[in-house]
């Protein structure tokens, strides 16, 4: 690997960022706002699981994350709603991010031929 501490890096930043947007999305629900950090990397490592069972995770998710957080005390209908905001918005930033990839892909690549 010629690269091997950026890789190292760039993984660690991307796991960071993913926790990081739980950290941030637990303030947009009262009833999640008091978790604390243990509570939070539960949650995201059922929502882990859930992706790697489900395509995408897609309806497994937000009951895991739900499940997860009702050990701490957060009710069911708020932990999906928490749930739901996390699987939606990582979703639709890979979207995005896709689509523009693709649009810029050959850009960047004709400019390395020439």
């Amino acid at each position: 690997m010629k690269h091997k501490k950026l890789f190292i890096f760039h993984t660690l930043l991307i796991w960071g960022m993913y926790i990081a947007i739980f950290w941030v999305t637990k303030y947009s629900i009262p009833a999640t706002e008091d978790l604390n950090a243990g509570a939070i990397l539960v949650a995201f490592i059922a929502g882990s699981f859930s992706i790697s069972v489900t395509s995408g995770g897609i309806g497994l998710y937000p009951i895991a994350v739900a499940y997860s957080l009702f050990f701490f005390g957060v009710d069911k209908e708020s932990g999906e709603a928490f749930g739901w905001i996390l699987w939606s918005s990582q979703t639709l930033l890979v979207v995005v991010l896709g689509v523009i990839s693709v649009i810029f892909l050959p850009i960047v690549n004709k400019k390395r031929l020439h």
